[in-house]
């Protein structure tokens, strides 16, 4: 059975830092893409940035140099670093998995973050 569970967020004022993580269980980490997206209210579901089994990171305009994603296989964890933080950047985020060249995607539950102005 795979899990992805989310962890870290929670509401912070403008300008503060919050560190989302993800723990994943019943995949192979390793071998897997791991993303984080978000969703606010009325909008689509959005990327926020990915990284790749080696470590190849992508970001989305709207969060580059502001947030960092990183990964420990050790822990089967991914990790989002949230710095300067905005009241845009207020949505739930969802860790996601996915495997070149397999069709399956996993998703987490979300975590809440909200960034008062």
């Amino acid at each position: 059975q795979v899990q992805l569970v989310e962890s870290g967020g929670g509401l912070v004022q403008a300008g503060g830092s919050l560190r989302l993580s993800c723990a994943a269980s019943g995949i192979i980490f390793s071998s897997h893409v791991m993303g984080w997206y978000r969703q606010a209210p009325g909008n689509q579901r959005e990327l926020v940035a990915t990284i790749t089994s080696g470590g190849i990171t992508n970001y989305a305009d709207s969060v580059r140099g502001r947030i960092g994603i990183s990964r420990d296989n050790a822990k089967n964890t991914v990790y989002l670093q949230m710095n300067s933080l905005k009241p845009e950047d207020t949505a739930v985020y969802y860790c996601r998995a996915n495997r070149a060249g397999y069709l399956t995607i996993y998703w987490g539950q979300g975590t809440q973050v909200t960034v008062s102005s």
